[in-house]
Formats: structure tokens, sequence, C-alpha cells
């Protein structure tokens, strides 16, 4: 009867059930369990089951591309950060009100730390969100004119939140991308929240992006509903503040004890 039980979960794909089975079934012959109860102990393994499946996809489609959290980022070392701030922002309500994050400061002061931190966040409480290189986004874009697949690539960066958007400096930029960047941005104004760490402050995107009245308008709408964090600190590479930094993403795998939700400042 088990074999015939669990044949029918894996057709069904009842993985999670699958891999309880034996010891439900065990435990409830020991304890005289009713049937509805041993039934409620197997739905309940096949929904963390696929919650943990649901949180590794997540992980795993955001692209970070380091194990940092916000645990992990060195407030005491970093004066230029205000601690209370950053986690007032991972309780995520800008994601819900569609506001951006702009993190402005000298290379070194943390900003990427930040944005992966929210972004990993995000992933832990159901959201789909993106880390992109910044050059590697406009790259993309700019290789989707070539087969004519720039409408759908933006369809799925305007639907991603949130989207991380990192480095964005002194870039080789050619008229397309720029054009197309600003496109992005504008199907995502109002709609879903951007992150951008850069180290060049806004009146210096004009260097950046040689477009005025293209600035302009992407200025606008990014600072219109825009939380603006300045960084004005040490570069945490410096060896004054110099300590061991995560490179290694394997806590992102799914059970592990970094990828499960946490109540208070999360990971």
């Amino acid at each position: 009867m088990r074999s015939e039980i669990m044949a029918l979960l894996e057709e069904l794909k009842y993985r999670g059930m699958g891999h309880v089975l034996d010891a439900e079934l065990d435990r409830a012959e020991r304890e005289g369990t009713a049937t509805p109860e041993v039934l409620k102990r197997l739905l309940i393994a096949e929904i963390g089951y696929r919650r943990e499946r649901r949180l590794a996809y997540r992980l795993e489609s955001a692209r970070l591309p380091w194990r940092w959290t916000l645990e992990s980022f060195p407030f005491a070392r970093q004066p230029g950060v205000t601690k209370s701030q950053i986690l007032t922002l991972a309780g995520l309500d800008f994601l819900a009100r569609a506001e951006n994050v702009l993190l402005i400061g000298p290379p070194g002061t943390g900003k990427t730390g930040i944005a992966i931190g929210l972004l990993r966040e995000a992933c832990l409480n159901g959201y789909n969100g993106r880390f992109y290189n910044a050059q590697a986004l406009l790259d993309e874009l700019y290789a989707s004119l070539a087969d004519r697949s720039t409408a759908k690539l933006m369809r799925h960066l305007t639907a991603i939140r949130p989207l991380v958007i990192d480095e964005l400096g002194y870039l080789t930029l050619k008229p397309e991308q720029t054009n197309a960047f600003f496109r992005l941005m504008d199907s995502r104004y109002g709609r879903a929240s951007t992150i951008i760490t850069t180290n060049l402050d806004t009146p210096s995107w004009y260097e950046l992006f040689p477009n005025k009245s293209l600035v302009d308008a992407l200025l606008d709408r990014l600072q219109h509903h825009c939380i603006t964090i300045r960084i004005q600190g040490p570069s945490l590479r410096s060896p004054a503040c110099a300590s061991p930094v995560p490179q290694d993403p394997s806590d992102l795998a799914p059970g592990s004890p970094k990828t499960r939700r946490r109540s208070s400042a999360k990971p």
C-alpha cells in the first residue's frame, strides 16, 4: 500500500509529502493517530517543501553576486550609513509604494552591500527581484535591438520587483543604450521599485548621459518617488576598515538557515 501511495504522490509531483510519508505513517501506527491528523501533517510538509522551492528559485533568479546580508553589513565601521534607516527599508514598505532607492557615494562605501541586502530581503519575502551590473544591463538592452526582442525584454524588466542596477557610473554608452535605459525607467515609473548604486551624484549624470532633456526627464521620474541615501564615509576596502567579507554564495541553497524568513532585523 505504501508503495502505491508513493507512486501516486510521484505522479502528482507531491514531493514534500513523499519525503515524509514513511515517517508519518510509522508515527501514526505508533501513536494511533487519526487519519485527518495524518493528512494534515502530510499537507503541511508539502506546503513547506513548495515554499522552500519557491524561495530557492527566487534567490537563484535574483543573481545575487555575493552572500552579503543586512546582518553582515559593518554598520559600526561605516559612519556614513544610518543603521536605523537601512533596517526601516528592510521592512520593504518602499516596494509596496513603488518607491526607488538611490545610493550615492564613493567606491567602497557599502552601496552594493546595502543593495544586495535589500534585494535578498525582498526575495525572502516573496518578491521576484534581480541584480544587474549597470553596464551588463545596458549591453543586454543594446543586444536586444539586434534580434528585435527589446519589447519582450522591457516587459520582463518592468515586472521585476525590485530591480537593482549596480555601479551606474562612468560607462561606455551608445545613444541607443541611453534611449533604452530611459524607456526602461519610464516603464517602471510608478509601477515598480528600482535600486540604483552610483558614485555619481545626480548633477554628474549629465556627463554620463549627454542628452540633457532626456536626463531631465529621467531624473524627474526617478526622484519623484525616491529615497536618496548619500554615503560620505571611509572605504570599507581600506586596510583600516578591512575585515573578512563573505564571497561564497553557497548559503543561498534551499534549507540554509540564511534563506529562512527572520522576524526582526532580517538577513
